[in-house]
């Protein structure tokens, strides 16, 4: 069983997963707000239910209460896996002054709340430690109920001690199943067990007062969240897809900061000293300020230690990866530059589709784009190079461009969004002048947002593949490819997300004050297609769809209790370069045949069926001999597709090797291993991909060979592979 872990902790770090251990001689929880504090919950009051900042501003009555209290609890304790009953009993006061508390910055309940979580928590872990010193049973025909979102509170601790001891006999099992020894298991699990409690115990106040305040945020509205000064620094880092450091991805493991990953183009890079394994057990300031001992520290702690302005030096006290963790200390001094993260920027790449019957073979460009990233502050000082998904997408294409390629797939499957003004200046990349996306204030007052530029960097045939992890700024960008006619749009509906967010720096008020309040990310409008329509719930609907991976009522906008509802709004003109309604008939019958054939497609499609199958019984058996066949038959699964591959000549499975679960959790793999795999995943074969840019093709294609079928389907073209005429 995992601990629910509220979201930002696990988030936006600066280069690392973030991992909940702090000092070891951290002081003891506080039990009440600081005074900042306290003027934050005001002032993020006065934004939410006393102001008309907020796109659909919520009062701060009974039933707001109610779900604040709702919500903060499942921040905690999402899978009731830790309180009973009886202690939400005890919490009904705290429930009736809620709104007393958040508008007087009168928090203290919300500290003895998370008091008595961290109470309880201890005492199921005590459990859990327990019963590994016992013997399981795993003849039974036993299963562990995983889904726990719906249930009733536990009725008294026995019902928590059955549920634990389901949980641990799972973890267990999985363990055994890869081939653990009792002995092993026992010191893994317990370890396990251990890091949890800790986790909790070193949690500190300010990680509290965020958990609390973002129950109020989540009641307003699904995409309204606090960031405290730290966490704030960490998503603008993101979003600027930069940052001032030494470039090494950080993970925490056991009690120390280990390097998961070197940037290329950092100055660890550079100097070429520290790898990955390499274990950072101290950091000073400059050339000679002292060194302090990070062991135990949490990994944002050790992040902000490291972190520092371009040109400052750093000290690192490290112990190399191959000589272990009671090896010879080392130190460095590395100089802090600003360093880009290029792993998380467009990427390029070219596939060549075969001809068949005749056809030519065509080139076609891929451009993956996971996120649509801004660094707000770069653009603010006018600097010539700072980070922008339109710029980077922009020299591709004209490198595609230059390369005469047939065609372009921009990637956007699980791009959850970013800069609103990079989906509409990447719009542009594609269209002459006209309008991309339509903003309504919570006034009414509607804005039309336009590409002003008459330029095209990409005039020629293009598709966009999304799925149902593609949201906001993507839903902006395909929804206006769709509604201009100027590509086709392939894929799963998308999420849903048709909201606007913008940063409020609770700092500006305080005359003075920096860095003290932190941050909310704010909904502050609703944005329609030029078409007149929302994406919100409904999300963009591809041309041509491939089967859903995931079910709308599991994940999406409509899964939100509280979110906008679907509207429609006026349209306004814009070009309709062209109709794909008479062309897509014919790409359908050509998909058809073409994927009835193709093994890596119909793998994924077995694949996604299996999975939703799978997540629809919401629990797993517990006996041994029925989890044994599901592996084995997995396994042979997986060495039968490789030895097809083999036999037609496919591109391998990299990962056909690896087991199916080793029943670690990430912290507890060999760290280099680990990130050798994530890397090794990026080359598995991608069918979807293949297959969007096969469909481009035929359109390309079908176009060529049927002048009167091209002059229907792009009325406004006139020359063979131009789509934007």
């Amino acid at each position: 069983m995992k601990l629910k872990v509220p979201a930002f902790l696990m988030a936006l770090a600066l280069t690392a997963p973030l991992a909940l251990a702090a000092y070891a001689d951290s002081p003891a929880l506080p039990s009440a707000a600081t005074a900042d504090q306290a003027t934050t919950s005001k002032l993020v009051y006065g934004l939410l239910s006393d102001s008309r900042y907020a796109y659909r501003p919520r009062a701060l009555d009974a039933a707001t209460s109610k779900d604040v209290f709702k919500r903060y609890l499942e921040s905690l304790d999402g899978s009731k896996q830790f309180f009973t009953q009886a202690d939400i009993t005890k919490f009904a006061p705290f429930e009736a002054n809620i709104a007393n508390a958040i508008r007087g910055g009168e928090l203290e309940p919300a500290f003895q709340v998370f008091a008595v979580y961290k109470q309880r928590v201890g005492e199921r872990v005590g459990y859990a430690r327990k019963l590994l010193k016992q013997d399981f049973d795993f003849s039974s025909d036993e299963r562990f109920d995983y889904d726990r979102k719906d249930v009733p509170w536990a009725a008294s601790t026995a019902e928590l001690d059955d549920l634990w001891r389901k949980s641990v006999k799972n973890d267990w099992l999985r363990l055994k199943l890869a081939g653990k020894q009792p002995a092993d298991i026992r010191k893994t699990l317990d370890k396990r067990y251990a890091t949890l409690e800790k986790s909790v115990n070193e949690l500190k106040g300010e990680d509290v007062f965020q958990f609390f305040l973002n129950a109020y945020t989540s009641a307003v509205d699904p995409h309204t969240d606090y960031f405290t000064p730290r966490t704030a620094e960490n998503f603008n880092q993101a979003m600027s897809l930069s940052l001032e450091g030494i470039g090494a991805q950080l993970q925490r493991q056991d009690d120390m900061v280990v390097i998961r990953e070197i940037i290329a183009g950092g100055p660890a890079a550079v100097n070429g000293t520290l790898k990955p394994g390499d274990r950072i057990v101290g950091v000073g300031q400059g050339k000679s300020g002292p060194v302090e001992d990070v062991i135990g520290w949490r990994i944002d702690d050790v992040v902000a230690k490291i972190r520092g302005k371009k040109d400052t030096q750093v000290r690192l006290e490290f112990i190399p990866a191959e000589e272990g963790v009671d090896g010879k200390h080392h130190m460095l001094v590395l100089t802090r530059q600003k360093v880009r993260l290029a792993e998380q920027a467009a990427k390029g790449e070219t596939l060549t589709i075969p001809g068949k019957e005749g056809e030519p073979d065509r080139k076609v460009g891929v451009i993956k784009l996971p996120t649509f990233y801004q660094d707000f502050e770069g653009r603010r000082r006018n600097a010539t190079d700072y980070a922008s998904a339109t710029r980077d997408v922009a020299k591709l294409l004209a490198g595609f461009k230059n390369d005469k390629l047939d065609g372009v797939v921009l990637d956007l499957r699980n791009n959850g969004g970013g800069s609103l003004d990079e989906a509409i200046e990447l719009t542009g990349l594609f269209i002459e002048q006209g309008p991309v996306v339509q903003v309504r204030e919570s006034g009414g007052r509607v804005t039309v947002n336009n590409d002003r530029s008459e330029a095209v960097a990409w005039d020629g045939p293009l598709a966009v593949l999304i799925n149902r992890g593609s949201a906001s700024a993507s839903e902006i960008f395909a929804g206006a490819i769709q509604d201009y006619g100027r590509g086709l749009v392939i894929g799963e509906t998308t999420f849903g997300k048709g909201t606007v967010q913008n940063i409020v720096d609770l700092d500006r008020w305080p005359s003075g004050e920096t860095q003290r309040f932190g941050q909310v990310k704010l909904t502050i409008a609703q944005f329609f297609r030029v078409s007149g329509s929302s994406t919100q719930h409904k999300g963009v609907v591809p041309d041509l769809a491939f089967p859903a991976s995931v079910d709308a009522t599991e994940y999406g906008e409509s899964t939100y209790d509280n979110a906008l509802p679907w509207t429609r709004i006026a349209a306004v003109p814009h070009t309709q370069y062209g109709n794909f309604g008479p062309l897509l008939p014919k790409l359908e019958t050509r998909h058809a045949a073409r994927i009835a054939a193709d093994k890596e497609f119909q793998w994924w499609n077995e694949d996604v069926e299996q999975f939703r199958t799978e997540a629809a019984k919401k629990y797993i058996s517990l006996n041994e001999g029925v989890r044994r066949a599901e592996r084995e038959r997995q396994e042979k699964q997986r060495k039968d597709r490789q030895a097809i591959r083999k036999e037609l000549g496919l591109d391998l499975d990299p990962l056909a090797d690896d087991s199916n679960d080793d029943g670690l959790t990430g912290n507890e793999r060999d760290i280099v291993k680990d990130a050798a795999r994530e890397k090794a995943a990026e080359k598995r074969p991608d069918p979807l991909l293949r297959e969007s840019a096969s469909i481009l093709a035929d359109a390309v294609n079908l176009l060529a060979e049927d002048r009167p079928l091209s002059a229907q389907v792009l009325p406004q073209s006139t020359a063979v592979g131009r789509w934007a005429d």
